[in-house]
Order: C-alpha cells, then structure tokens, then sequence
C-alpha cells in the first residue's frame, strides 16, 4: 500500500453500531421506495433478486421496471411491487426508449438501483445516458449499469456524490480501462481511483471488499465465505445498497453495511447449509436476521 495513503477501516459489528441506521418510524412512505431497473428476457431472475433483497434491507416501498414480454412474470414473482414494462429490443433487452417510460418512477422514487441483469452494452449505455441526467440520487449502478460510467466517469458527477457503484472485479477493470490483473494487484486502490473519478461511493466486490469515499476514505470488509461465489449473489448485494439508500442511508453507509451484511447472510447459510452449496435465492431472507444480529 502506498505510503501517502490512508489505511482503511476494517468493518466490524462495533464500527457498524457505532455507525446505525436510519430507523424511519411510521408506514411504509417513512421507510422509502426503491425502483429496481433491470433484466432481460434472459436474465429477469437478477431482477427479482435485487428487489426481494432490497425489501429485506428495510425498504417501504417497491417498484420494478423490466422488459415487457416478462413484466407479468415479475407481477407474479413479486407481489409486493409495482412493476412497470419497458420497451425492449429485438434482442429482448432493455432499450433505450425505456429511458422515458420509467422516467416518472425514477424521478419519485426515494433511491433506484438500476443494472441487475441488464443485457446490451450499447442499448444500455444509451438507456443510461438518456435517463441518468434527470435523477438527482440516491442512485445504485451494478453491473452492466455501469456501462454509463465507463464509457464517461463524468455521467453521474451531477448527483453530487448521492451514488453508489457496485461492480465486481470486471466491472471495475473496465470502468478504468485496465486489465483484471491490476486490479488484483491493488483492488483497494482500484475502488479510490474510480470513487475519485466518478465522483461516486464504489463499493467492490470479491472475497474482500473494499468500499471507497469519493473524499478518499476507505474500508475492508473479509466477511463472508467462498459460497457466495455463486451466480446471482451479487444482484443480492445491490438490492440490499439499494433498500438501505432507501430507507435513508448515505451512500457510502449503505455500501459500507450491505458489504457486510451480504457477507454474513453467506457465513449464516454456510452454517446451515453448508460451506458450498447454498443458492443465492437464499440470501435475502437471512437479511434481516443479519441486521438483527448487528443492530438487536
């Protein structure tokens, strides 16, 4: 680690008490809403994931925008939410004229996560570029999501630091236009340079993560286990950063406690389940037990 920078913080239950949540009294407007945009005709399970997930975190209210032709399978899948079909592409992606019809719901929604399962680099981009300009945050980009900020680091600095980021080792290899095996080399400088960049919370995922402040305050968190290695665990992730930027928290909390508490959801079901083995599916319903243990 260079000399010159900050040693990070190591999240712990007792950073994390020390640090609470926002405990929103009354109905289910006082714990926020979270539009959850995402999914393809392919991938609409990323989609329900992250939406279970961020109603798990705490969140009031949810709305879900996905690709028209499997609209009705998410209403049924979730029936807690109002789900908005998108304009797809011949190829069954979000497109980029989905910008305008989910632009009201974006606007009035308390925080949106946008990215689970998206398909299309390019339909992607030009969703994001149309859409991102009108949103004033809280904002959680996760995977293809990003394409926005890869393609122009500039895309979210309006949002004034309300945005979370939440790629992989990938993801983030792309957003900086490097290989992977830089960011093996220094992920937590990795998680900096784009926060800086950006202008935006980046919490990066892996067997450690590392969430890194646009004001050059970092933090590590070696929770979890080698289970959570496993498709759909990151969607899980997200969804939680998004219904804790729901409910109130500020953008690197919520991407600081959903590290960790994805992290323990995977070291409860190893108990349970086992070491391996446990699906993602799995995850969000050992959320709460997760915060409980935290913040009884």
């Amino acid at each position: 680690m260079s000399p010159s920078r900050p040693e990070p913080t190591l999240v712990t239950p007792q950073v994390l008490r020390g640090w609470p949540l926002p405990e929103p009294s009354g109905g289910k407007n006082a714990r926020g809403s979270i539009l959850v945009i995402g999914g393809s005709t392919e991938t609409l399970g990323a989609v329900l994931l992250a939406a279970e997930a961020a109603m798990r975190a705490g969140a009031g209210k949810l709305q879900v925008a996905t690709v028209a032709s499997l609209a009705p399978f998410a209403t049924n899948a979730l029936p807690e939410a109002l789900v908005r079909a998108l304009p797809e592409t011949d190829g069954g992606a979000i497109s980029a004229a989905a910008a305008d019809t989910v632009r009201d719901l974006a606007e009035a929604a308390d925080a949106v996560l946008i990215g689970p399962g998206m398909a299309d680099t390019e339909a992607t981009q030009a969703f994001g570029e149309r859409l991102l300009p009108h949103l004033r945050g809280p904002l959680a980009l996760d995977a293809l999501g990003l394409a926005c900020v890869t393609a122009n680091d500039a895309s979210v600095r309006h949002l004034d630091g309300r945005v979370v980021l939440t790629p992989n080792p990938t993801e983030i290899a792309y957003a900086l236009h490097v290989e992977e095996e830089e960011i093996e080399d220094d992920p937590s400088g990795a998680a900096a340079r784009l926060a800086d960049r950006a202008q935006a919370v980046v919490g990066l995922g892996g067997a450690t993560s590392w969430i890194a402040a646009p004001d050059g305050h970092v933090w590590r968190d070696d929770s979890g286990t080698a289970g959570l290695g496993v498709s759909g665990s990151g969607d899980v992730r997200a969804g939680i950063t998004g219904g804790l930027l729901a409910r109130g928290a500020d953008p690197a909390q919520a991407a600081v406690w959903a590290a960790f508490l994805h992290g323990r959801c995977g070291e409860r079901l190893a108990s349970s389940v086992g070491r391996l083995g446990f699906l993602a599916r799995e995850l969000p319903a050992e959320v709460p037990r997760a915060l409980a243990e935290v913040a009884p």
